[in-house]
């Protein structure tokens, strides 16, 4: 912020200078004031303007959170990148063995999880890292489920990836996913926003880098149904930032291209 200093009055002024005709003196006095005032007034109007957006970014800030690996966008029209690669860790505890995540997402998941337990809440991992071999047994078992059901093949698959994602095409496949739910509530489904947990979540998760992935309202969107339970680590800055925007993943990713391009 610019500090101006208080205008002198031309009397002043005009008394301060050496003994000259009162019409000269008045002169270097009125220069003098003014042009202090247009240099200051220079320099404001020199000042970036803030970002013509709804989102507040420049191109360059939207151009590095889109080149950040944890905002990578893996849905039903974006594979997983056949070289992105991470290391994992498990989120071991009693109540979530053999659940892993990217290591900064695990990390990001405990610190969560005993904060959320310091408050009487407790949260549990039921699904987490999900190789893409796994995630084909998952989607051809729903696939089934719909053509047993007696569904054509194409409309069987298209109810099951409404669902399941196909191999590849699932955030769990980055290890950047996790399926949420506690004591009160063991089961993957809508039931769960019924839960401490669930509030919990929504008012904390961000604080810890994770996201409610699939918002009700957001369909169209993300073409997955309502999941109170799907959370997604995207670091806290990342998330602070997506959910001021009210935005959901996709129109968020969207949003950001746009500024970026």
């Amino acid at each position: 912020m610019l500090h101006r200093k208080a205008p002198v009055p031309a009397a002043s002024a005009a008394s301060a200078l050496p003994a000259a005709s009162s019409t000269a003196a008045s002169e270097a006095a009125t220069n003098g004031l003014f042009g202090k005032n247009e240099a200051a007034s220079s320099a404001v109007s020199s000042e970036p303007a803030a970002p013509d957006n709804a989102l507040g970014l420049t191109a360059e800030e939207a151009s590095a959170m889109l080149a950040d690996p944890l905002m990578v966008l893996v849905n039903h029209a974006n594979k997983m990148p056949d070289n992105y690669t991470f290391d994992t860790k498990e989120c071991g505890s009693s109540t979530s063995v053999n659940k892993t995540l990217q290591t900064v997402a695990c990390d990001a998941f405990l610190a969560m999880q005993k904060a959320a337990a310091a408050d009487g809440v407790t949260v549990w991992m039921q699904s987490g890292y999900r190789s893409v071999s796994y995630q084909t047994k998952l989607y051809e078992r729903k696939t089934q489920y719909y053509r047993d059901k007696g569904y054509d093949e194409a409309t069987a698959k298209e109810k099951a990836a409404a669902i399941v994602n196909p191999p590849g095409y699932s955030e769990h496949n980055c290890g950047l996913a996790a399926d949420l739910n506690s004591p009160e509530h063991t089961g993957l489904d809508e039931g769960f926003e019924n839960t401490a947990a669930f509030r919990w979540l929504c008012e904390h998760a961000a604080e810890y880098g994770f996201i409610l992935r699939y918002p009700q309202g957001a369909e169209d969107a993300t073409e997955i149904t309502y999941e109170p339970w799907h959370w997604r680590y995207v670091g806290p800055e990342n998330a602070a930032k997506i959910n001021a925007s009210g935005l959901c993943f996709e129109d968020y990713i969207a949003a950001l291209q746009s500024i970026a391009a």
